[in-house]
């Protein structure tokens, strides 16, 4: 399993390998947000913050365990979001995906949907994955039924899992997709992306 750059391409977002270039697109969308409550990085007040975000996932990249992206709205050519690969296992043909987050504008909309699609897509038709997992803050209840409804199936909770900058300590619900279980979460991923014009 040999986990490369690559540009992914649908009906209403493109996911490009994440860049430097990105940073001021994020930063109008992500600043001041409160979904950075529930995630790893601490809160993004400042283009400054996002750039240091950016650049520590660029790192993260260089050392093989992270394959990071900006998802771009292609109706309005405007950054959307960021999402990734990240603890990639080649020798166990496996990876999540995560890191995910989206401006306000875009959350609700075709674009969380599309690119788990297109990342599943490529995780399972490409790379040849046959185990997939999604995790999330057990407080974060948004995120778990967007995960669930897509099909994924939750594995269990990994309790004091991780301590937040904020202190909070976290319980991570965990879940995984199967390349057995792939082709009815593709079916229902594609029923989704039907409803939007």
């Amino acid at each position: 399993m040999e986990v490369n750059r690559v540009v992914l391409t649908g009906k209403h977002v493109r996911l490009e390998p994440l860049g430097e270039q990105h940073i001021p697109g994020l930063a109008a969308i992500g600043t001041g947000q409160d979904f950075w409550g529930f995630m790893l990085y601490g809160d993004m007040k400042t283009e400054a913050d996002m750039r240091n975000w950016v650049l520590d996932i660029l790192e993260r990249e260089k050392k093989g365990g992270d394959l990071p992206f900006a998802a771009i709205h292609l109706e309005s050519g405007r950054v959307a979001g960021a999402t990734r690969y990240l603890n990639i296992m080649p020798k166990d043909r496996g990876l999540e995906v995560g890191g995910t987050w989206y401006g306000p504008d875009f959350q609700r909309t075709a674009v969380n949907t599309e690119c788990k699609y297109l990342l599943l897509t490529h995780a399972f038709e490409t790379l040849k994955c046959i185990r997939v997992q999604i995790k999330t803050d057990s407080l974060n209840e948004r995120s778990q039924k967007a995960i669930e409804r897509i099909g994924a199936v939750k594995e269990g909770v990994l309790r004091n899992h991780m301590i937040l900058p904020d202190g909070r300590i976290r319980h991570s619900m965990f879940y995984s997709i199967l390349d057995s279980e792939w082709a009815g979460v593709k079916k229902n991923l594609e029923a989704m992306l039907a409803k939007y014009p």
